[in-house]
């Protein structure tokens, strides 16, 4: 169901600058409408960003491309994923092979999402809680992608990272962000690539944006 549609999806996001066969294998396969609501699957391989409930969003699928080719994972890297959300992104991370554990702050996505991963046998370690302080009982990981805005790179994130592994995570105000791409290469060292210009929905927690503000 809908392969045409992936494959087209797939040549949209190679035409916009994706090189990485992996993520464009992975998008080709994992099932993309199958992680959103009902009623809207006729829109699930368009290269937009969609609505999950709960003021949520199922990121664009070039900006989810981006972001995984940034991360640059191999087979059998441990990677922690801020914001389950849907659970597409740690879906296309778990067909490329990783181990994922993903923390999601809303219970009623978490409670769904980990449903709609039992259901598909979709083998991820899901959390309900405040992603900002990360998961410290699996670190240190060798990568971290965070899919919300933050408005400063949470330091408890920083400490759980492996060196050599790389932290994707999108930094500004909440109408506009920057992907940051570091690279831990000591303690408390890292080199910065920066790529404008993304717009997520905000990071809240302790370490990212407060409720309400």
């Amino acid at each position: 169901m809908y392969e045409y549609e992936r494959e087209e999806l797939v040549k949209t996001l190679r035409l916009k600058g994706i090189t990485d066969q992996r993520v464009l294998d992975a998008i080709n396969s994992v099932e993309r409408h199958l992680f959103i609501p009902d009623g809207i699957g006729f829109h699930a391989y368009k290269d937009t960003a969609l609505p999950i409930g709960y003021r949520q969003t199922i990121s664009q699928p070039y900006t989810v491309a981006i972001m995984t080719e940034l991360l640059n994972v191999k087979e059998n890297n441990k990677v922690l994923e801020i914001g389950t959300g849907s659970g597409y992104q740690a879906a296309l991370l778990l067909h490329m092979g990783v181990k994922v554990y993903s923390i999601e702050r809303n219970y009623e996505i978490y409670s769904r999402t980990q449903k709609l991963f039992d259901e598909l046998s979709l083998r991820a370690a899901l959390r309900c809680s405040d992603g900002t302080l990360g998961w410290e009982e699996y670190a240190p990981y060798d990568g971290i992608i965070v899919t919300a805005g933050s408005p400063d790179i949470p330091e408890n994130l920083k400490k759980q990272l492996k060196i050599g592994g790389r932290l994707v995570i999108p930094v500004g105000d909440r109408r506009s962000q920057i992907m940051k791409l570091l690279t831990k290469i000591a303690d408390d060292e890292f080199t910065i690539k920066e790529h404008p210009s993304f717009t997520f929905v905000p990071l809240i927690g302790k370490q990212g944006w407060k409720e309400g503000r």
